[in-house]
């Protein structure tokens, strides 16, 4: 299986067309065509439905999909790390981040970190912990922020100062807006909305066996969407202080939870990893930039 023709295949499965997959790689439709009918030949297995003007993909095409972009973004990134190995003037980084108001921290030390490198450049991808951690063990991004304890036998760390607060996010005119805290009995009988991980890790440490009491109508992964269904009417979300505008212009507003609820945030890279220059030094710079906060190297 060429790469070539894995990104013959990812384009037409883009553009649903034959004749317009061709056009944009610049070769021709019967090459293209006979390209496709080898690589189903090659996985026994039919990839496409064709109709009269377009193409679809089947199951197993679609598994392939997913497969493939796997394949070539770890392809292109070891061939942009391999050409930056003697380019120590700039060079890419890729960081997968969990959602917190913590990641000032990390976009002021890479702030400082490109006027000493101007050519640097960055890439987020943003996802909960497991989504970015995941991207991390597959190799397609060179540091995770995460929001919970790092894994010691899998990952160095950097902690990230500071915590992110917990608290209920909901329309103005709710009666709990009113409330300077919400305790626990006040959620009982709300529509909540909450991160899985955050229900996982941090609702359930601060209510316990009483979890099960509250009713989660609705999870996310990424809080502007969750709020935007509060706007809407469909419940209260649970999250972090300080990740959607809730000021004296929005609809929404933000009620801290009692007891005090608190989440930290860490940088994390794979043991033994193997770094670009450029890679290297941004995490010099983190550790400079954090000699207060626990680091933990097991290797």
């Amino acid at each position: 299986m060429e790469i070539r023709v894995l990104r013959y295949f990812l384009e037409i499965a883009r553009e649903n067309n034959m004749s317009r997959a061709a056009a944009t790689l610049h070769v021709s439709q019967p090459t293209l065509s006979k390209q496709m009918k080898e690589l189903e030949f090659e996985l026994g297995k039919k990839l496409f439905r064709r109709g009269s003007t377009s193409v679809t993909l089947t199951d197993e095409g679609m598994l392939l999909r997913k497969r493939a972009e796997d394949i070539l973004a770890m392809v292109d990134k070891t061939a942009e790390e391999f050409r930056e190995l003697d380019n120590i003037t700039g060079g890419e980084v890729h960081i997968g981040c969990a959602e917190s108001y913590l990641i000032k921290h990390l976009a002021q030390t890479i702030k400082d970190f490109k006027e000493k490198y101007p050519l640097f450049r960055y890439h987020l991808t943003s996802g909960n912990t497991e989504q970015v951690a995941e991207r991390l063990d597959r190799g397609l991004i060179d540091f995770a922020v995460i929001a919970e304890p790092p894994n010691l036998e899998r990952y160095n760390y950097i902690e990230i100062p500071g915590t992110d607060i917990w608290g209920l996010v909901i329309r103005k005119e709710h009666p709990l807006s009113d409330k300077v805290e919400i305790s626990f009995d006040d959620l009982i009988g709300l529509d909540l909305i909450c991160s899985e991980q955050g229900m996982k890790f941090d609702i359930s440490r601060w209510c316990g066996e009483k979890t099960d009491q509250l009713k989660i109508s609705g999870t996310f992964n990424l809080c502007y969407n969750g709020g935007v269904f509060v706007e809407e009417g469909l419940g209260c979300m649970l999250t972090f202080d300080r990740l959607m505008n809730t000021g004296d212009d929005s609809d929404l507003c933000f009620r801290p939870l009692f007891p005090r609820l608190e989440t930290k945030m860490y940088i994390i890279w794979k043991k033994y990893q193997v770094f670009t220059p450029i890679a290297e030094l941004l995490l010099d710079e983190l550790k400079k930039n954090f000699p207060m906060n626990k680091y933990y190297s097991g290797g």
